[in-house]
């Protein structure tokens, strides 16, 4: 299997630049009581089949402190919808509750381990990863999902709990 990023590892730094004009490191996040990084793009019919399920959770956790960062690690040369200008317009037209930022080295997702899109870390308050994975059982058709493992982990860390799933096999391009 592909290196991806252990339970309980500390969540790896970046410094990225993001669709808002500013960049970003890990440290911009120290006041999120979590934060999830997941890694996303443009194109993968699983990131656009489950968005508004990704938009759903994010702002149902909002209030509790919980911040989303979206990274788009694609190669603009295999996938040029994937690039930073393609990436501000679907911001600008989608309106996401996140940041989403541009690892055009690909060394982020390296750090973590990323190996779909989208991919979903689940980090707490000491940016310890306590939840690795696929957001739904069935991004791609989302009508059709049983289980929201991401908003399930982000219900259990919030409200104290050991995460029950804490790991499943992310779905996607």
């Amino acid at each position: 299997m592909a290196f991806t990023l252990e339970l309980g590892s500390h969540a790896p730094d970046f410094a990225l630049p993001a669709t808002d004009g500013h960049s970003y490191t890990l440290a911009d996040f120290d006041d999120a009581k979590a934060l999830v990084v997941f890694f996303t793009c443009n194109h993968c019919p699983y990131v656009v089949g489950s968005d508004e399920v990704t938009r759903a959770t994010a702002e149902k956790f909002a209030a509790q402190g919980v911040k989303f960062v979206g990274i788009n690690a694609n190669s603009a040369n295999t996938h040029p919808n994937d690039d930073f200008d393609h990436m501000v317009e679907r911001m600008a037209e989608q309106k996401f509750p996140w940041l989403y930022l541009r690892d055009e080295s690909q060394a982020t997702a390296q750090a973590y381990g990323a190996l779909r899109t989208p991919h979903f870390y689940v980090f707490d308050r000491d940016r310890k990863l306590v939840y690795t994975g696929r957001g739904v059982d069935n991004p791609r058709e989302t009508d059709k999902m049983t289980v929201n493992d991401l908003e399930n982990a982000l219900a259990d860390l919030m409200a104290g709990r050991a995460i029950a799933t804490p790991m499943t096999n992310p779905i996607g391009c």
